[in-house]
């Protein structure tokens, strides 16, 4: 199996060196990451496949301590399965109405839009 170097990691996930070791630190992860003989993190695919997880629910505005939550769930192991779809289904729940407001804002710019090119045409 490859692994990454942090370097790698970083430019492979479009996350910082800073961000990668923050989320580490802050029991973002599912587990430690694998470290060289000469003490250096070693990513593997599956601390990747993790990572863009995280980034996706970060991206869409659930709150670390929801996320850190979500991660203990999943390394407690099976038999939390409940209260993992429910933390799930709350988030998502949180990004249609965000995704609703949006798309609101967007109707109007483009009946503003509509008004102007018609007043150009």
């Amino acid at each position: 199996m490859t692994s990454l170097s942090i370097a790698e990691a970083a430019e492979k996930t479009g996350l910082t060196a800073h961000t990668l070791r923050y989320y580490e630190r802050d029991g973002l992860l599912l587990a430690a990451v694998d470290r060289s003989t000469s003490g250096h993190r070693r990513y593997s695919e599956r601390d990747l496949t993790w990572i863009e997880m995280v980034t996706r629910l970060r991206a869409t505005g659930m709150p670390i301590r929801d996320v850190r939550r979500y991660a203990e769930l999943v390394r407690a192991g099976d038999g939390n399965e409940a209260e993992r779809l429910a933390l799930l289904l709350a988030h998502r729940a949180r990004v249609e109405a965000q995704l609703a407001e949006v798309t609101g804002h967007l109707r109007a710019i483009d009946y503003k839009i509509a008004l102007y090119e018609g007043k150009l045409a």
